[in-house]
């Protein structure tokens, strides 16, 4: 890396690229939905939907990367990761799903939405096809930018409790705990790279930090295929 980067962390340095587009996220209606009540109950449904078919995707980037990571422990803790998307988040949704009046077993004939396939298309492509670092970049926006939205409104509340539950998932410990190993082995893996491998790398934490920007407003849009 260049000698100037070496001077903050790998991570502080990543998080300057998605300054803007992390003030974009908090300022989105949909967000700002969640915690002013005005939220319409179908657009959550739709998200929450879509977030399902992401999260199935992204259970399996994670994977990838665990393959691909430098240590048998950094493997682990990514296993393990992928692995909670299952037990944790799936589990939640199957909470959510009924309240909002769709069927969990009735999702796989909901269509995936366009920013969603988009999205999840890139993860895998990046995990699969690129370096370790490349992989890593790429998922680290789903784990950092949910865990500082979710403290972020757990601080304003919700009126609904749905609503407050979702929140809650994501701006608990438990969750700033798993992000925490992540940035861990973030900083650890920036000084080893080269200036094109670090510069490579942060592009795509750019690319899917507006991703989830994207996936935010094309559910608040209830998002479907123009044809």
């Amino acid at each position: 890396m260049h000698p100037d980067a070496n001077q903050q962390s790998w991570s502080a340095r990543l998080w300057q690229e998605t300054e803007a587009t992390y003030a974009a996220i908090v300022a989105h209606p949909f967000l700002t939905g969640l915690t002013d009540g005005t939220l319409d109950e179908k657009v959550f449904a739709h998200y929450v939907a879509q977030d399902a078919h992401y999260l199935r995707d992204y259970a399996r980037a994670l994977a990838i990367v665990a393959a691909k990571a430098p240590t048998l422990a950094d493997t682990a803790m990514f296993a393990r990761h992928a692995a909670e998307v299952f037990d944790v988040e799936l589990g939640l949704h199957n909470e959510l799903l009924p309240e909002l009046g769709l069927d969990p077993a009735e999702l796989d004939s909901t269509p995936v939405a366009p920013t969603t396939r988009a999205y999840t298309s890139y993860l895998l492509a990046t995990a699969y096809g690129g370096s370790f670092a490349d992989g890593l970049a790429a998922v680290l926006p789903c784990y950092w930018i949910y865990a500082r939205v979710g403290a972020e409104l757990l601080g304003r509340g919700s009126t609904d409790r749905r609503y407050q539950r979702w929140i809650d998932s994501y701006g608990g410990e438990e969750f700033a705990a798993t992000v925490a190993e992540v940035l861990a082995l973030t900083d650890r893996v920036g000084p080893t790279l080269s200036p094109s491998e670090e510069a490579g790398a942060r592009a795509h934490f750019a690319v899917t930090a507006r991703y989830e920007w994207m996936f935010f407003d094309a559910a608040y849009r209830l998002e479907e295929w123009p044809v």
